[in-house]
């Protein structure tokens, strides 16, 4: 037996079947002169790799069933991938240039994909630029074939396994949770990192900070692999008696949930009897019925930056693709009505820093400090046609349920009002589309700078509501980066400087009658929870699996006692 030391991230037992993520390759092209000679044999290498790829997109587009409707998308790609590869047009230009330039084959085909890119980019033409991103894509498939670069697919993951890997997308999460993944081992990663909010949110156990070396010569995929997510160890190959005990733990800790089951129809409250609301955060559709089956008031976040990442293939060279108004109106409906009258915040686009999009809508730039780049509202009014989409989506999607619209990574009154003049303009348009929508959504801000909690006062002004974003708040606040595992242990939400924030955006929400919630993962640990409590705060945005023990715990303490647990907090020197 090996035993790994890391870092507790989502509470739990996992035991099953080991399977290695192999390390991610990436594609490196050189940029080098060949001899006339070398012509027809690097033409042929071309050749030989653009077809074997069309042959494996062929076989996936016969195995596409036909019958379901969410495959369109899917199999018009495919199809225009099939296409591109033989267009004749295309061909010409890079044996042209193979043959003035004398570059590299390699070099050759990535020049002229990205050069045709820019073209049909440039066009001015939806459609092309969907095409632009297409070439890149599967002449990409091209190039790893030639390089023997094969990207991993996370779909080959076998149901019921426990992962180990260096790191995962909040996709490869999403993924991995509705293939019954029983825990995680990674050796990168902090405790408030995306990948570790949706496996708490899911269940999984998971362990983070293992150390890498030797990690993936040690472990062999289907060996017996434990995740003991409540100590932060990894066991490899347990012995017989102690997998015994590991199991009895996992059982009770099964039975334990079974318990909290009595709580799903319960009021959240105290003691003393004064109610909370609350609420379940969620990252795609199908996790508004898993918030409903859980007994949760409402979604107190949905981060729709998921519905675009959910798009992608794969493949780390596909991207996604345009998540238009029309797919966006369906999801926000579908929500909506799940929660069957329930209020629903919806944040606004929150991508950029540690979350991705490839996508066509986007250009690809690299930042120095990403967390502090383009990203999130920044992001939204840079390209303001995305939040003007989005914002007629919501809009429209607004007479089937009980909508709230939050926007993210607040730092200004003036940003909100960009925003609110955005959203003036999609009412108008719809109103004169005759297009049904409810004019008096509410808008609020997602309180997560120290900037946004200092100036509170001057937001509660323009803003509907507020809900205090902890994660970054946190990491904002004392500087710490919450997906670094080399300082996980100086992220801090209670460090005193972040509590007065919290308690300065409380008092400035209370002063101007604004509704202010928590949607950050304070809202779901039992020991925040209390502090929170105490501070004022009655409504709490937490993973669906959280709720029923957060009613537990509530019903343990009178709001007196919750008020001298945050009094300690923040009176400590």
């Amino acid at each position: 037996m090996e035993v790994f030391l890391g870092i507790s991230a989502a509470e739990g037992t996992g035991i099953g079947p080991a399977f290695v993520i192999p390390a991610q390759v990436k594609r490196v092209i050189s940029h080098n002169k060949i001899d006339k000679y070398q012509i027809e044999n690097s033409w042929q290498r071309f050749e030989d790799a653009k077809s074997s790829v069309s042959k494996e997109i062929s076989k996936q587009l016969a195995n596409l069933p036909k019958e379901i409707k969410a495959n369109d998308i899917q199999r018009e790609i495919l199809e225009t991938y099939i296409l591109m590869l033989e267009d004749p047009v295309f061909l010409k230009e890079v044996k042209s240039f193979l043959e003035d330039s004398l570059f590299n084959i390699e070099y050759t085909i990535n020049h002229k994909a990205n050069e045709y890119a820019n073209r049909l980019r440039n066009a001015g033409n939806e459609y092309l630029a969907e095409r632009a991103q297409d070439i890149t894509d599967v002449f990409g498939m091209v190039l790893d074939e030639m390089m023997d670069i094969h990207p991993f697919d996370i779909n080959q993951i076998p149901d019921g396994s426990v992962i180990v890997a260096s790191t995962l997308s909040p996709t490869d999460t999403i993924i991995l949770q509705r293939k019954k993944i029983l825990g995680l081992a990674l050796t990168e990663g902090g405790l408030s990192s995306h990948v570790v909010i949706l496996a708490r949110s899911y269940g999984i156990p998971t362990v983070v900070g293992i150390s890498e070396k030797h990690i993936r010569q040690s472990i062999k995929n289907g060996q017996t692999i434990i995740v003991d997510a409540n100590s932060g160890e990894l066991l490899v190959e347990p012995e017989a008696e102690m997998l015994t005990d590991f199991e009895k733990k996992l059982k009770k800790e099964l039975e334990q949930k079974e318990l909290l089951k009595e709580y799903l129809d319960k009021p959240a409250q105290t003691k003393d009897g004064v109610k909370f609301n609350l609420y379940a955060n969620i990252g795609s559709v199908e996790e508004a019925e898993i918030a409903k089956n859980s007994g949760a008031d409402g979604i107190g976040l949905f981060r729709t930056e998921f519905l675009y990442m959910s798009m992608s293939n794969s493949s780390a060279h596909i991207a996604a693709r345009a998540f238009n108004e029309e797919g966006q109106f369906n999801a926000y409906k579908t929500v909506l009505e799940t929660m069957e009258g329930k209020p629903v915040t919806i944040r606004t686009l929150d991508a950029g820093g540690d979350k991705l999009i490839n996508s066509v809508e986007l250009p690809t730039f690299n930042e120095k400090n990403p967390l502090m780049g383009l990203r999130a509202v920044r992001l939204s009014l840079k390209y303001p046609q995305l939040l003007k989409t989005q914002l007629r989506a919501l809009y429209r999607a607004s007479v089937y349920g009980n909508l709230k619209i939050m926007l993210p990574l607040i730092t200004s009154a003036s940003q909100v009002e960009q925003c609110l003049q955005i959203a003036d303009t999609v009412r108008e348009e719809l109103k004169a589309e005759n297009i049904p929508f409810n004019p008096d959504v509410p808008i609020g801000i997602m309180v997560e700078t120290a900037a946004a909690a200092i100036t509170s006062d001057c937001l509660a002004k323009v803003s509907d509501f507020f809900s205090l974003g902890t994660n970054d708040l946190t990491q904002y606040t004392i500087g710490v980066d919450r997906e670094n595992s080399n300082v996980a242990e100086l992220y801090d939400e209670f460090n005193l400087a972040v509590l007065r924030m919290i308690d300065l955006t409380i008092t400035n929400a209370k002063k101007y009658n604004v509704p202010v919630s928590v949607c950050g993962e304070m809202a779901g640990k039992s020991d925040s929870i209390l502090v929170l409590g105490g501070m004022g705060i009655r409504n709490l945005s937490m993973g669906p699996n959280q709720i029923s023990s957060t009613k537990k715990l509530l019903s343990r303490f009178t709001i007196a006692e919750l008020q001298a647990i945050s009094s300690k907090k923040l009176n400590k020197l």
